[in-house]
C-alpha cells in the first residue's frame, strides 16, 4: 500500500505542475500568433456560394411560370369563367302573357269577329 500525500500538499503539486505548463505555454506563444489573420484574397462570390440562391431563383420563376400558364391557358381548371355584361338599373317588364291556345270544336262554326270602334 502506498500512503497518500495530505490533501494541501495534492493541491500544491497540482498548482506548480499547471504553473510550470501555463509559463511553458506562455514562452511559447510570439507576436506573430497574437496577430490577426490576412484577409482572404481570390473571388468573393465562387460558383458554390452562389449555387444555393441561383437554384431557389430558378425554382421561383418555374413556379411563378406554371401559375400563369395554368391560370391563361382556354380551358384550364383555373380559368376565370366569362361574366355577363352589367346591365342597367331598374325595374324590367315582365314578359307579356301568351295567349291561351284553343282548339277549334268540330261541332261549333268558325265565327268572325270584328274589332269595335
Amino acid at each position: 500500500m502506498t500512503a497518500t500525500p495530505p490533501a494541501e500538499d495534492r493541491h500544491a503539486t497540482t498548482e506548480a505542475r499547471l504553473r510550470a505548463a501555463l509559463t511553458a505555454r506562455a514562452a511559447r506563444i510570439t507576436h506573430r500568433d497574437l496577430r490577426r489573420e490576412d484577409p482572404p484574397r481570390g473571388r468573393a462570390w465562387t460558383v458554390r456560394a452562389l449555387r444555393g440562391p441561383g437554384l431557389a431563383a430558378l425554382a421561383a420563376a418555374a413556379m411563378v411560370a406554371a401559375v400563369c400558364l395554368l391560370y391563361l391557358l382556354p380551358g384550364s381548371p383555373l380559368a376565370p369563367a366569362p361574366v355577363q355584361p352589367a346591365r342597367s338599373p331598374g325595374i324590367s317588364d315582365p314578359a307579356p302573357p301568351t295567349p291561351p291556345v284553343t282548339t277549334p270544336s268540330s261541332a261549333g262554326t268558325p265565327r268572325v269577329v270584328r274589332p269595335s270602334d
